[in-house]
């Protein structure tokens, strides 16, 4: 089977053409990061106005580069949540009206498990029961995957997700936008053990906090003079970095997992692929930075495993903003 897997969630315009939900045959993604980098974060309705004019354009080229027809696909997926509306909106919409046009079937895909599906891409193939750790921009979340849609959710943020803390340090440290990028660059040149920073361990908890964290470096900046950014970078990657990896590597060991799944635009930060690799006893993967990021290669792979098993959805099909996963 091949899929036509769309995202707009966020600020990315993505297609992308998946076979068997494992070989990418086209993944083409529209960045928007210059257009948003002068105000320091995304600005809604510029990312769905820009989603408009680039949606139609990305799907045909997804679709030239796979060398597919419509005849050739099997279903849309596309996801409808969590992200932010308007730009939900514009790719459900498209599909929609794809779908209905060349009468396939519609399949919804959920972010956040898009993400885990990354995984099945690049020729891998998980073991069930995987630990998933998902770390995007506003969302750290760990549950444990006992087989394809069969989620237990374990621990979600309960204030700033990491990738925000990431953004809003960097801001604080006046390194630019994206904040996860230009923290890891910034960090490459700092001393990590310099800042000693506290870290959330919330105990008897599988959740995670990192708006305490964000503060402590706030505060750091706000009391010392002629700070050294890079210092205060890796000092705060590092405490991250070690909470993240400490609570999934536990969660993992309780409840018997046979692997570690890293997943989310976060995972392609490579102090935490490497922590989690060296200090784990389980297989871990991680997707190349590529699929880490969002895509629309990992809406297809999911979508294919919902098609397999019989899901597919109605034309009354809607967005949700603040979609879970289990």
């Amino acid at each position: 089977m091949k899929l036509l897997g769309i995202e707009t969630s966020c600020d990315e315009t993505a297609a992308a053409i998946v076979e068997e939900g494992r070989e990418i045959l086209s993944n083409i993604v529209a960045s928007q990061v210059d257009i948003h980098a002068p105000y320091g974060g995304i600005v809604p309705e510029v990312a769905s106005r820009q989603h408009l004019i680039t949606v139609i354009p990305i799907i045909q080229e997804a679709m030239a580069q796979a060398q597919a027809q419509w005849r050739d696909l099997d279903g849309i997926a596309v996801t409808i949540g969590p992200g932010l509306a308007g730009s939900l909106l514009v790719g459900v919409n498209i599909a929609k009206a794809i779908a209905l046009a060349q009468s396939l079937p519609l399949i919804s895909i959920n972010h956040l498990e898009g993400h885990i599906y990354a995984n099945w891409l690049e020729g891998r193939e998980p073991d069930f029961p995987c630990l998933c750790l998902i770390v995007s921009g506003g969302h750290t979340d760990l549950l444990l995957m006992r087989g394809h849609g069969d989620y237990l959710p374990l621990g979600r943020t309960r204030d700033d997700a990491a990738g925000e803390a990431f953004d809003k340090v960097a801001r604080i440290l006046d390194l630019g936008y994206p904040g996860g990028p230009a923290i890891e660059q910034a960090a490459l040149s700092g001393n990590g053990a310099l800042h000693p920073l506290p870290r959330a361990w919330l105990k008897g908890s599988d959740d995670f906090s990192f708006s305490g964290l964000k503060t402590a470096v706030l505060r750091l900046v706000e009391e010392k003079q002629n700070l050294y950014p890079a210092d205060v970078a890796a000092s705060f990657q590092q405490a991250v970095v070690d909470v993240l990896v400490t609570k999934t590597i536990a969660a993992a060991k309780r409840l018997g997992a046979k692997q570690i799944l890293l997943a989310g635009g976060v995972a392609a930060n490579r102090l935490l692929c490497q922590t989690l690799d060296q200090r784990s006893s389980l297989p871990v993967l991680f997707p190349s930075p590529l699929l880490c990021t969002d895509n629309a290669a990992m809406i297809a792979s999911c979508g294919y495993f919902h098609l397999k098993a019989g899901h597919s959805t109605g034309w009354d099909l809607d967005v949700t903003p603040n979609l879970r996963l289990a």
